[in-house]
């Protein structure tokens, strides 16, 4: 039995944020997507079972049970499907870790969060209204800003990362499937130090 198993009971669930479909591949709103392939790639998981308006997985993170979730739902619905595995595994709010883009960090910075609002981000409205509480942790990944406060924000946010960009988000999408693991098996203290 390695580190990483398959589990039977599960108690934590994480959901990866993003739109589904080839013609939003590597946008910005599709940072938790990124970081599902980071979390496949690391752990030898593969996120393709369709359960719950949701790609999904599981696996056992040194003893502690996993569900892996990508809603297929579109990001302004994702709470569909967190909302539906999280009541069918009779999971508390505060062991639902969501993975999400954040415009408000500098791209490729991390920070982690116990609760907190929206912060004008759909897919976390949606969970927050599917759960009725703000009080679940998530991994927000910075994708930086539009350049100029007149750009459409859901152009900049379905834009794709660029040269650099790219190469930088992909690290970030790294160190934030780490971010979720620390969170797991640290606790949120040791992984906010860590990596905020």
């Amino acid at each position: 039995m390695g580190f990483f198993q398959k589990p039977s009971g599960i108690g934590w669930l994480v959901v990866f944020l993003g739109n589904p479909g080839p013609k939003y591949a590597g946008t910005r709103h599709n940072a938790g997507f990124m970081a599902a392939g980071a979390c496949e790639k690391d752990t030898g998981a593969r996120i393709q079972k369709s359960r719950f308006h949701a790609l999904t997985d599981d696996i056992a993170l040194n003893g502690e049970r996993l569900l892996l979730l990508k809603p297929q739902t579109y990001m302004n619905l994702s709470g569909d499907a967190a909302g539906e595995a999280a009541g069918f595994y009779k999971l508390p709010p505060e062991r639902v870790l969501v993975v999400s883009d954040d415009v408000a960090l500098p791209l490729g910075k991390l920070r982690i969060r116990r609760g907190g609002s929206a912060g004008g981000h759909n897919g976390l409205k949606s969970i927050i209204a599917r759960l009725g509480t703000d009080a679940f942790p998530r991994v927000k990944i910075g994708v930086g800003a539009p350049p100029h406060p007149d750009y459409d924000m859901a152009d900049w946010v379905l834009g794709s990362f660029k040269n650099q960009d790219a190469e930088d988000i992909a690290v970030a999408c790294e160190r934030a499937w780490e971010a979720v693991k620390s969170y797991i098996l640290d606790g949120p203290d040791r992984a906010m130090s860590k990596f905020n």
